[in-house]
């Protein structure tokens, strides 16, 4: 078969490796804190910014293939309080993905109040700077919502930067366009914080199986 048109045949061998395999994300694998949070959203009364407490989980799973495209990544849970509040603020699980053989970046996410979403970018293997974008009606990175966040708080397109720094921590700026029931101008909902390490992440199933048989 011509190996340009072969969409069946998975790569092999396959390194079990992780972290040693995908790029600029190794730098997110952790757990993490951010207590500098701000967020600004839309309420009825014009825009509201609130302070964020913020703990992310990124740890490393197997090898994913699709025929021959060959992707390494995170699986990663966000959970987000206020100071004042105990209630979550906002809850995302998910997953990080990089294709080694192009530097596509990938960010899956889904919240608890119906809503997904497929972001792309791309980085190089030693990147120091992440953006991915989604926009609505897209396949390729798009943005999937319930009938009720389309017509009160419909979300047009997504962005989000992470930049890693020299002291180990890293920030990030997320803008959400928003185009709200009743409002004549799209609204930027945006939120930002600083992450610094308090865990390491763990191995992916695959590597750790292999190291406890002695094999690598």
């Amino acid at each position: 078969m011509d190996k340009r048109n072969d969409i069946f045949t998975e790569q092999d061998p396959i390194d079990p490796d992780a972290l040693a395999n995908m790029g600029p994300l190794r730098r997110l694998a952790g757990i993490w804190e951010g207590t500098t949070g701000s967020d600004t959203a839309p309420k009825a009364a014009g825009p509201e910014s609130k302070p964020l407490i913020e703990r992310a989980e990124f740890q490393p799973i197997d090898p994913q293939s699709n025929g021959p495209q060959l992707l390494y990544g995170l699986r990663y849970h966000i959970h987000v309080n206020t100071p004042e509040e105990q209630i979550t603020f906002h809850d995302q699980i998910g997953y990080w993905l990089w294709e080694p053989a192009t530097g596509l970046v990938m960010q899956t996410l889904a919240i608890p109040r119906g809503q997904v979403a497929l972001a792309t970018g791309h980085a190089g293997a030693d990147a120091r700077r992440i953006v991915v974008e989604a926009k609505r009606g897209e396949t390729q990175n798009g943005i999937c919502s319930t009938a009720f966040l389309e017509q009160a708080f419909r979300t047009d397109s997504y962005r989000l930067e992470i930049e890693f720094h020299e002291d180990g921590t890293w920030t990030y700026t997320q803008n959400t366009t928003l185009t709200v029931q009743g409002q004549s101008e799209p609204f930027d909902h945006h939120d930002s914080n600083r992450m610094t390490k308090i865990a390491e992440a763990d191995l992916n199933p695959w590597l750790k199986f292999v190291r406890s048989k002695g094999e690598g």
